[in-house]
């Protein structure tokens, strides 16, 4: 049977910089909201995300040049050591609350052969330009910078081991934009298998939001078959 997630080994900001890394998603901001949030901020997430805002004012984000200068500083905070690379795969807990609503979830890889055998489901149509931009950044990163947001069918397993999940210390919680609270879990082996378990019994997986960045990063995984994508990708083969 194929696995819909495994575990990964992510880079991750470390608890001291997650407060200057955190930032909105890439495609929810205009290049001069971009520049203008992460002015003054040279960790921001926004360098990496949309890396046009360190070029001259006018430069194309679909650019050779801006896709390299992505890849540049992304190497950059890794060199800083702004993020930090996991040393084996785990499962993590992420919670968003905003003006006191909560959402919890665990981030995962999942895989390819799923998304293929249509395990892991779209209910959208992509467009050509938009899905060819998340490739050339996923390749020219080597790394899958945008989160897919998926839902899946109600589970009581899922919902109690998120429960005692989330009582442990965090590995960082931040306020970013828009009064948004970011706070992160990693987990133990035990926990690990426990999710894994209860991933493992759910019949498939419901894109709700990424459909570009899915099929984008399905399309780079196959083209690099023999290839390790950077942790912190959202599928493997």
């Amino acid at each position: 049977m194929t696995k819909l997630v495994r575990p990964f080994a992510a880079l991750r900001p470390t608890a001291s910089s997650a407060a200057e890394v955190v930032a909105p998603p890439y495609d929810v901001v205009s290049t001069e909201e971009a520049r203008a949030l992460a002015q003054g901020r040279p960790r921001s997430f926004l360098h990496i995300s949309r890396p046009e805002i360190d070029l001259p004012e006018g430069s194309s984000p679909y650019s050779d040049e801006a896709y390299a200068q992505g890849a540049r500083n992304l190497e950059r905070l890794v060199a800083e050591r702004v993020l930090v690379r996991e040393d084996k795969p785990t499962y993590y807990i992420y919670r968003m609350v905003t003006h006191g609503h909560a959402q919890t979830g665990v981030a995962f890889v999942g895989s390819v052969r799923a998304y293929e055998q249509n395990l892991i489901r779209r209910h959208e149509l992509t467009r050509p330009d938009k899905e060819n931009d998340r490739v050339r950044n996923i390749a020219t990163l080597n790394a899958q910078t945008g989160p897919v947001l998926l839902a899946y069918r109600a589970s009581d397993a899922l919902r109690e081991v998120l429960s005692v999940a989330t009582n442990a210390a965090p590995l960082f919680s931040v306020t970013g934009p828009n009064d948004v609270v970011h706070t992160v879990w990693d987990t133990t082996p035990a926990t690990d298998a426990t999710l894994q378990a209860g991933l493992d019994a759910l019949d498939a997986l419901y894109i709700a939001d990424g459909h570009h960045r899915s099929a984008a990063a399905a399309r780079v995984a196959v083209s690099k078959p023999s290839q390790s994508a950077r942790p912190g990708s959202l599928m493997w083969t």
